[in-house]
């Protein structure tokens, strides 16, 4: 698989995790990696990969290195060491994507689902579509210096007041309430899913026939949303 092929992310975690292994570059990475998992190479594959795996992957390439060598080179390929890899946001008007919904994810590595709504490291902020899906920002909740907050999860709502949607790994029932009185949709995942997946399975209902609050929050019109609810009942 070309390096092409990965997103920039992913290209640059193998790029930084092969300098922290001795006598191998990129190429030599993507090599064992490959052997690893099966194409397409995603992110979510890649952060899946164990030590065991890596150490006697592609016929043992890696069989002579300690441990603690490979440990530290999937923590940069899962983003899970401190310094951590953020993908770029893209650009967006309001208007360019047609009947689409803003949702955030709480993230801890930037290519999951993994995140406690009241301690992720960040929310991803998407703009999706049946067909398109935009990362449109990055928030943090962290609570500014200097600043009193007294209550800490109608504070973290507020950053993600704009999105209708939150897809997060935990969330507590009071902070669930706070989340759906600003009028957005908490939704608690049963097992960590990635980003890419939680995506396409919304562009799948949103494609076929959402649901009535989600159809109100795609603008689709009144009229339309009483043929979803016939829909769903029939």
């Amino acid at each position: 698989m070309s390096q092409n092929a990965l997103s920039r992310e992913l290209a640059l975690r193998i790029g930084l995790a092969a300098r922290a292994l001795p006598d191998t570059d990129a190429k030599r990475l993507l090599t064992v990696l490959g052997s690893c998992i099966a194409a397409p190479m995603t992110e979510s594959k890649v952060a899946a990969i164990d030590l065991a795996t890596l150490k006697n992957a592609n016929h043992g390439t890696f069989a002579k290195v300690d441990d603690s060598v490979l440990q530290q080179a999937l923590h940069i390929l899962k983003n899970t060491a401190p310094q951590k890899i953020l993908p770029d946001v893209q650009a967006y008007q309001e208007g360019d994507l047609p009947n689409s919904v803003r949702i955030a994810c709480g993230s801890d590595d930037a290519i999951h689902v993994n995140g406690h709504f009241g301690a992720c490291a960040w929310f991803m902020v998407y703009q999706v579509n049946s067909e398109e899906a935009r990362l449109v920002d990055i928030r943090t909740a962290e609570i500014p210096q200097g600043l009193v907050v007294d209550d800490k999860n109608a504070f973290r709502a507020e950053q993600i007041q704009d999105c209708k949607v939150l897809y997060v790994a935990s969330v507590g029932g009071p902070a669930a309430a706070k989340i759906v009185k600003l009028g957005i949709h908490p939704m608690k995942l049963a097992q960590v899913e990635s980003l890419a997946d939680i995506i396409a399975q919304l562009q799948q209902v949103m494609a076929a026939t959402p649901p009535p609050w989600l159809a109100k929050a795609m603008g689709i019109a009144a009229s339309d949303r009483f043929k979803f609810e016939r829909e769903a009942v029939g």
